[in-house]
């Protein structure tokens, strides 16, 4: 019966290891090589190699040099699985994809109030903490960071350029326009939805940009 416990601990413990090791901290080292590629390693928080990431995948990583449970890179072309940007963690598992931030410019979001913009397949937004959880599924078509515990979100929503062009394709920025906005709260609840403008909404709820 003894030996019966003693299996059970150690499958409970194997367990808790294998899940915390994907949330290690760890930070990315980046190598130049004097030409056009970068060399990139991921190192534990006492300087020891975990391991070293494959150049002909990775072509930049926008967090480096500082501890984290995940990483953000942009893969080469025909490796990308999705939109956005590749979010990594200690063992190189593919967690998700973050949001970019800015139209026509490479932005990835980053960390507010703990928790990161991603996206899904359809370009549908989600949420992550900085521990590299998904903690509110890929669902709204619009949606700000967080400030304060809620987040503007937006419904029924089309892209408009944001300058005249000949063909659609030679226009890079472009701004998102909603027939509905509202709130959610940091549970992902969705608080408020309606007729209503972004301003509204943002003043209703005292909502700031980050960094404001």
């Amino acid at each position: 019966m003894m030996g019966i416990r003693h299996f059970i601990f150690a499958l409970i413990l194997l367990l808790r290891v294998g899940t915390t090791y994907g949330q290690k901290k760890f930070k990315v080292v980046v190598k130049e090589t004097g030409g056009w590629q970068e060399l990139f390693s991921l190192v534990d928080e006492n300087g020891k190699l975990i391991r070293k990431l494959d150049p002909k995948k990775y072509f930049v990583c926008f967090n480096p040099d500082e501890y984290v449970y995940f990483a953000i890179f942009g893969l080469r072309a025909g490796l990308d699985d999705g939109p956005g940007w590749t979010a990594i963690n200690a063992e190189e598992k593919v967690l998700f994809n973050v949001y970019n931030a800015s139209s026509g410019e490479p932005s990835p979001d980053y960390l507010v109030d703990n928790k990161i913009r991603i996206v899904d397949n359809d370009n549908l937004i989600g949420y992550a903490d900085l521990k590299g959880e998904i903690i509110i599924e890929p669902q709204f078509e619009v949606a700000t960071s967080f400030h304060k515990g809620k987040a503007i979100v937006g419904k029924n929503c089309k892209k408009v350029p944001s300058d005249k062009h000949a063909n659609e394709s030679d226009c890079n920025h472009s701004s998102i326009i909603c027939d509905k906005y509202g709130y959610i709260n940091d549970k992902g609840t969705l608080i408020k939805i309606g007729a209503y403008t972004f301003e509204q909404i943002m003043h209703e709820i005292g909502w700031k940009m980050p960094d404001e």
